[in-house]
Protein backbone atom coordinates (compact mmCIF):
# COMPACT_ATOMS: atom_id res chain seq x y z
CA UNK A 1 0.00 0.00 0.00
CA UNK A 2 1.77 2.87 -1.35
CA UNK A 3 0.29 6.00 -0.58
CA UNK A 4 1.81 9.16 -2.39
CA UNK A 5 0.57 12.54 -4.18
CA UNK A 6 -1.39 12.64 -7.34
CA UNK A 7 0.37 15.05 -9.81
CA UNK A 8 -0.98 14.22 -13.13
CA UNK A 9 -3.02 11.84 -15.15
CA UNK A 10 -1.09 8.92 -14.72
CA UNK A 11 -1.06 9.30 -11.01
CA UNK A 12 -4.79 9.45 -11.29
CA UNK A 13 -5.54 6.48 -12.93
CA UNK A 14 -3.10 4.46 -10.78
CA UNK A 15 -4.83 6.09 -7.70
CA UNK A 16 -8.36 5.10 -9.05
CA UNK A 17 -6.92 1.61 -9.61
CA UNK A 18 -5.63 1.37 -6.77
CA UNK A 19 -9.04 1.80 -4.99
CA UNK A 20 -11.34 0.55 -7.29
CA UNK A 21 -11.64 -3.00 -5.72
CA UNK A 22 -12.53 -1.36 -2.68
CA UNK A 23 -15.92 0.21 -3.87
CA UNK A 24 -17.17 -3.37 -3.97
CA UNK A 25 -16.07 -4.86 -0.53
CA UNK A 26 -15.20 -0.98 1.64
CA UNK A 27 -12.75 -1.93 4.18
CA UNK A 28 -13.97 -1.57 8.05
CA UNK A 29 -13.00 1.76 9.18
CA UNK A 30 -10.39 1.96 11.44
CA UNK A 31 -8.06 -0.61 9.69
CA UNK A 32 -5.01 -0.38 7.46
CA UNK A 33 -6.93 -0.80 4.49
CA UNK A 34 -9.89 1.12 5.60
CA UNK A 35 -6.85 3.90 6.16
CA UNK A 36 -5.37 3.51 3.00
CA UNK A 37 -8.90 3.59 1.58
CA UNK A 38 -9.94 7.27 3.23
CA UNK A 39 -6.34 8.23 2.22
CA UNK A 40 -6.43 7.63 -1.26
CA UNK A 41 -9.91 9.39 -1.52
CA UNK A 42 -8.68 12.28 -0.32
CA UNK A 43 -5.76 12.93 -2.68
CA UNK A 44 -8.33 12.01 -5.67
CA UNK A 45 -10.79 14.45 -4.04
CA UNK A 46 -8.37 17.12 -3.93
CA UNK A 47 -7.22 16.31 -7.21
CA UNK A 48 -10.21 15.96 -9.06
CA UNK A 49 -11.09 19.41 -7.20
CA UNK A 50 -8.15 20.86 -8.73
CA UNK A 51 -7.94 19.47 -12.03
CA UNK A 52 -11.68 19.73 -12.99
CA UNK A 53 -13.32 22.32 -10.84
CA UNK A 54 -16.55 22.65 -11.20
CA UNK A 55 -17.83 26.36 -12.55
CA UNK A 56 -21.23 27.56 -10.35
CA UNK A 57 -23.86 28.02 -12.24
CA UNK A 58 -25.38 31.46 -14.37
CA UNK A 59 -27.71 32.87 -11.35
CA UNK A 60 -30.35 32.43 -14.36
CA UNK A 61 -29.63 29.26 -15.08
CA UNK A 62 -29.75 28.12 -10.87
CA UNK A 63 -32.77 29.78 -10.58
CA UNK A 64 -34.68 27.34 -13.67
CA UNK A 65 -32.88 24.16 -12.76
CA UNK A 66 -34.67 25.52 -8.74
CA UNK A 67 -37.82 25.86 -10.35
CA UNK A 68 -37.92 22.74 -12.28
CA UNK A 69 -36.67 20.70 -8.95
CA UNK A 70 -39.97 22.45 -7.61
CA UNK A 71 -42.31 22.00 -10.20
CA UNK A 72 -42.53 25.76 -10.09
CA UNK A 73 -43.96 28.06 -13.04
CA UNK A 74 -42.59 32.25 -13.59
CA UNK A 75 -45.69 33.16 -11.55
CA UNK A 76 -44.75 31.40 -8.25
CA UNK A 77 -41.92 34.08 -8.14
CA UNK A 78 -43.52 36.51 -7.72
CA UNK A 79 -43.15 36.78 -3.89
CA UNK A 80 -39.08 37.09 -4.23
CA UNK A 81 -38.71 39.17 -7.34
CA UNK A 82 -41.53 41.17 -8.00
CA UNK A 83 -44.59 41.41 -10.52
CA UNK A 84 -44.84 39.01 -13.33
CA UNK A 85 -42.99 41.66 -15.65
CA UNK A 86 -39.93 42.01 -13.28
CA UNK A 87 -39.87 37.95 -13.15
CA UNK A 88 -39.84 37.55 -16.88
CA UNK A 89 -37.05 40.38 -17.22
CA UNK A 90 -35.04 38.76 -14.62
CA UNK A 91 -35.48 35.08 -16.41
CA UNK A 92 -34.68 36.67 -19.78
CA UNK A 93 -31.26 38.29 -18.40
CA UNK A 94 -32.87 41.92 -18.90
CA UNK A 95 -32.64 42.93 -15.53
CA UNK A 96 -30.21 42.33 -12.91
CA UNK A 97 -31.12 40.77 -9.66
CA UNK A 98 -30.92 42.99 -6.90
CA UNK A 99 -29.50 42.29 -3.31
CA UNK A 100 -33.50 41.61 -1.97
CA UNK A 101 -34.31 39.31 -4.94
CA UNK A 102 -31.13 37.62 -3.92
CA UNK A 103 -31.62 37.30 -0.07
CA UNK A 104 -35.57 36.13 -0.74
CA UNK A 105 -34.30 33.58 -3.62
CA UNK A 106 -31.63 32.19 -0.96
CA UNK A 107 -34.23 32.04 1.67
CA UNK A 108 -37.10 30.82 -0.08
CA UNK A 109 -35.50 28.40 -2.50
CA UNK A 110 -32.25 27.66 -1.05
CA UNK A 111 -30.25 29.13 -4.01
CA UNK A 112 -26.66 29.17 -3.09
CA UNK A 113 -26.17 32.77 -3.25
CA UNK A 114 -22.85 32.17 -4.79
CA UNK A 115 -24.61 31.57 -7.82
CA UNK A 116 -27.00 34.26 -7.95
CA UNK A 117 -24.36 36.87 -6.98
CA UNK A 118 -22.11 35.41 -9.76
CA UNK A 119 -22.27 37.65 -13.30
CA UNK A 120 -24.63 36.36 -15.66
CA UNK A 121 -23.04 34.17 -18.43
CA UNK A 122 -25.66 35.91 -21.10
CA UNK A 123 -27.13 39.29 -21.59
CA UNK A 124 -24.86 42.72 -22.46
CA UNK A 125 -22.79 44.03 -20.45
CA UNK A 126 -24.01 47.00 -17.11
CA UNK A 127 -23.75 50.06 -18.92
CA UNK A 128 -23.10 53.65 -16.48
CA UNK A 129 -25.39 56.15 -18.09
CA UNK A 130 -24.88 59.72 -17.51
CA UNK A 131 -27.08 62.39 -17.38
CA UNK A 132 -26.76 65.03 -19.93
CA UNK A 133 -25.81 68.10 -17.42
CA UNK A 134 -23.02 65.40 -16.14
CA UNK A 135 -21.62 65.05 -19.64
CA UNK A 136 -21.59 68.91 -20.39
CA UNK A 137 -20.05 69.24 -16.60
CA UNK A 138 -17.12 66.22 -17.77
CA UNK A 139 -16.05 67.98 -21.08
Amino acid sequence: MDIKPIHNEVDYKAALRAVSPYFDNEPKPGSAEGDFFEVMLALISAYEAKAFPIDLPDPIEAINFRMEQLGMAPKDLQPMIGKTNRVYEVLNGTRSLTLGMIRRLNNDLGIPAESLIKAPRTGAAIKIRRSPKKLRAAA
